[in-house]
């Protein structure tokens, strides 16, 4: 039985996806198939695939009609023969260790269900600043604790650096297509079911900020998607965790910040409370819910914060306050963005 199935969507990919594949071909760990999965290319990236087949056999090419990347994917795992599967890109490049040290890692530590890796920006931080904080963000998730309790800020792990068990699939799901970002539902999804996440410390892949990437191009990316998803499983996780359910106080009390909480609103969530620190708000109420100073917290175990802020240093400076207030994370606040 082949140990690892390496899933490659592809569309209109002939100019990178070669490099992609060379960075496959290249790895330390040999018992692996690539399954490239083709959703319709209008360039020469299938004639590439085919000559990348050629070369190796355990380079496997699947060709189809373009449907879109979530088919492709699901195509891709039904494909799979692997005991673990991997993701891939084809704009990305991965390290010759990458797929030794998931395996190992999956292999040594049977309670872990997924395991990424860090990343290196392969681009241009000046032009690509907000690509760029994002991977700053995302590689200091290492621990299943650090990516379970960022899960309501952002994707708390790069896609194409995953490796996980093939039962996962039969066990929680696989990817659903919908007016969200795929990798991102997935993850919350399978969170919520238990599967256990960790990191690897070491950068094992190169990520481009491509323009014609998905999350730049396709509306399911949309900063509005993201809120919607983030809000449905923030709100199931209130549900279970907070012992003041449904009410919360939020940190956080402007304009952005408050069409955020209407996508909790919808799922039956209230706010009792919105915390802020500018004295032009603090007093006031906002659709007859009061506007507080942060001394005004209730004592931890009376009430539970979120802190809805999209500025990392923002939110540090947050968790710092409550932590000082003797507020735990997980228990007493969840940070969301």
């Amino acid at each position: 039985m082949t140990v690892i199935s390496i899933i490659l969507p592809v569309f209109d990919a002939a100019a990178t996806v070669g490099e992609a594949i060379d960075s496959m071909l290249a790895q330390t760990e040999p018992d692996w198939e690539l399954i490239t999965v083709d959703d319709g290319s209008t360039d020469d990236s299938l004639r590439v695939l085919h000559a990348a087949a050629r070369r190796d056999e355990r380079i496997r090419v699947l060709a189809r009609e373009h449907r879109g990347l979530v088919p492709t994917l699901n195509d891709g795992l039904a494909a799979a023969r692997g005991r673990f599967v991997a993701r891939m890109d084809a704009d990305d490049v991965a390290l010759p260790e990458r797929l030794l040290r998931q395996r190992r890692h999956l292999e040594q530590r049977p309670e872990i269900g997924v395991v990424a890796t860090r990343v290196s920006f392969d681009g241009d931080p000046a032009r690509q600043a907000g690509f760029a904080r994002h991977v700053d963000w995302s590689n200091t998730l290492l621990s299943h604790d650090e990516i379970s309790l960022a899960r309501f800020v952002e994707s708390p792990i790069v896609h194409p650096t995953v490796m996980f068990r093939r039962e996962l699939v039969e066990r929680a799901g696989t990817y659903a297509d919908g007016a969200f970002p795929e990798d991102y539902e997935l993850w919350l999804r399978w969170l919520e079911a238990g599967v256990r996440f960790e990191k690897l410390p070491d950068p094992l892949l190169r990520w481009r900020d491509a323009g014609s990437r998905l999350s730049r191009v396709d509306p399911r990316y949309a900063t509005d998607a993201f809120y919607r998803v983030k809000a449905f499983y923030l709100a199931r996780w209130l549900a279970r965790e907070n012992p003041h359910h449904p009410k919360i106080v939020v940190w956080g009390a402007g304009r952005v910040t408050r069409r955020r909480v209407e996508h909790l609103a919808a799922h039956g969530i209230e706010v009792a409370a919105f915390v802020d620190i500018d004295a032009r708000k603090i007093g006031k109420t906002i659709d007859g819910v009061p506007v507080v100073s942060m001394e005004k917290l209730p004592p931890p175990g009376q009430a539970f914060v979120v802190p809805y802020v999209a500025s990392v240093d923002a939110r540090r400076l947050i968790e710092t306050q409550l932590r000082a207030f003797g507020y735990r994370p997980g228990r007493d606040y969840i940070p969301a963005a």
